[in-house]
């Protein structure tokens, strides 16, 4: 199983993101709907909402109080779904 991994990472304006993968996934996703909300108040501020980076997690973070999943990113970004990222593994046969 490989972690799907951003690569690049711009906040642009609206509150959007615009997020690239190593896969060649990319676009821009909007988390508009997330500003003033508990620990997202701070996106209010657009000089913090343009500090955003990768983590060396992976994680598309603004502080440490601040992170989302780049999975679920990745996710809302291609419309596919978990089970299609990461299958569960084969089932082993076992015979008596």
């Amino acid at each position: 199983m490989e972690l799907v991994q951003p690569t690049n990472v711009e906040a642009r304006d609206g509150y959007k993101l615009w997020l690239e993968y190593a896969d060649g996934a990319a676009g821009e996703i909007d988390l508009s709907h997330l500003v003033g909300s508990g620990v997202f108040k701070a996106w209010q501020d657009p000089a913090f909402f343009r500090q955003v980076h990768i983590t060396d997690y992976r994680a598309i973070a603004w502080s440490d109080d601040i992170e989302l999943c780049p999975d679920a990113l990745y996710t809302e970004l291609t419309g596919r779904t978990w089970e299609e990222m990461y299958p569960p593994p084969a089932s082993v046969g076992t015979d008596v």
